[in-house]
């Protein structure tokens, strides 16, 4: 297994593609680790840690060049999901990017109308580890007589969010199109369908209505980029 992840390793890295040889270096590495743990053959041993350093050293080298990039304002990194994928819930995407450091963020969104996603985004801002202090929200109306309960439920969430000391600005545009949301440490996040990826469940009481980790999702794809400041609305 330490062998075919390592194996993965190189191909991605040959591909350019960084972010994931990274992590099939890391995760061959530690397997190949066990197996040296295991091993009494003394010149399999020296072979092993030979290819072990080998793999160190190239995963510490694009290691720099991640870090590089996210100075630079070059980091890009994308994530597709599947038609009915699960284990996409906001915080596995979104946790990594949410340091202690981020007290401002920024989503646009012209269509957001499940408002119980925004909800649960907002709920994970809250739980920290990041000390989010204010969030500016740039979407449009919903069409006919929807917009009264969309501004209700959106005052709603405004007034529970001024319970926990977070500010929620609210703005509307008829001529947005794009989606992101922007953290202040830097980072940006483009998903193609925005907050609502995931589909509607089959009923209240079936398993993936409260935790979206479990919630079948659209197919979408997740851009994910480092830059070294973060344009204000």
């Amino acid at each position: 297994a330490g062998a075919e992840t390592v194996k993965r390793a190189v191909q991605l890295d040959a591909a350019s593609r960084f972010q994931e040889s990274l992590v099939c270096y890391q995760e061959g590495i530690d397997l190949l680790l066990q197996v040296v743990k295991a091993t009494t053959d003394e010149a399999k041993k020296t072979r092993y840690r030979q290819k072990i350093s080998e793999y160190m050293s190239r995963a510490e080298d694009i290691k720099k060049h991640i870090e590089k990039e996210k100075q630079d304002g070059k980091y890009h990194k994308q994530i597709r999901i599947e038609e009915n994928a699960i284990g996409f819930g906001y915080e596995k995407l979104f946790h990594e990017y949410l340091t202690e450091i981020v007290s401002e963020v920024w989503v646009e969104d012209p269509y957001i109308r499940q408002l119980y996603n925004f909800l649960r985004f907002c709920e994970m801002l809250v739980k920290g580890p990041c000390k989010v202090k204010t969030i500016h929200l740039l979407t449009s109306y919903d069409e006919g007589s929807g917009r009264s309960q969309q501004m209700s439920v959106l005052e709603e969430i405004k007034q529970s969010l001024s319970n926990y000391g977070v500010t929620l600005n609210i703005d509307f545009s008829s001529s947005i199109h794009d989606r992101e949301i922007r953290f202040n440490n830097g980072w940006m996040i483009k998903i193609g369908r925005g907050l609502d990826y995931f589909k509607r469940p089959q009923g209240r009481f079936s398993i993936g209505y409260c935790d979206l980790d479990l919630r079948p999702c659209h197919e979408t794809t997740v851009d994910i980029f480092h830059t070294k400041h973060t344009k204000k609305m």
